[in-house]
């Protein structure tokens, strides 16, 4: 596989960061923001490998948006982020 791109939330839960990729639903975390992104970037690294070993890869990524590219995948594209607020009664 070539280039893989995606999406990364990145929070804060006390003093841990906390990087997250919806789209696979992986998680990791550091000490700072620059730990988390490290960090992420070898968890999504070994979950695509572990998926490629397991044979699901294709599925995981095509139900994620991401589409076939030559000899790799497209993101789907990113619109926004919002951060929206309702009252719940």
């Amino acid at each position: 596989m070539r280039d893989f791109s995606f999406d990364t939330h990145i929070f804060k839960e006390g003093d841990t960061y906390v990087a997250h990729v919806p789209a696979l639903d992986v998680s990791s975390c550091g000490a700072t923001d620059d730990e988390a992104r490290h960090n992420i970037r070898d968890a999504v690294r070994g979950f695509l490998a572990a998926s490629a070993e397991m044979g699901t890869l294709g599925d995981i990524l095509s139900e994620a948006g991401y589409e076939p590219d030559g000899d790799g995948w497209r993101a789907p594209e990113f619109v926004s982020m919002d951060r929206l607020t309702m009252t719940v009664t």
